[in-house]
């Protein structure tokens, strides 16, 4: 198993309640794929360099997590297709 880190970007038009159940179906994602969340943490709204779906700001959190290599492309696939996910970025830490 690998450690790897995650940055989404969340729509700014969503909840804070909302948010936060996006990131915990997030987690579910990558538990449920034999992986082990290790650090979850929220760091807010801030504004994005240049507009996507015209949205000027999004959320940002930022999670740590342990998991098979191979179980990153579902959870890739997972984020790919989630709606109220701007962008995401999966990094080998």
């Amino acid at each position: 198993m690998r450690e790897y880190e995650l940055t989404l970007i969340l729509r700014p038009t969503l909840s804070d309640e909302s948010a936060r159940g996006t990131t915990e179906k997030v987690e579910g994602w990558i538990t449920s794929s034999g992986g082990e969340i290790l650090s979850v943490t929220p760091v807010g709204r801030k504004r994005l360099a240049y507009p996507i779906d015209h949205q000027r700001e999004g959320t940002y959190t930022v999670m740590q997590f342990r998991t098979r290599p191979d179980a990153v492309a579902d959870i890739e696939r997972n984020l790919k297709l989630s709606e109220d996910v701007l962008r995401y970025m999966v990094v080998r830490h």
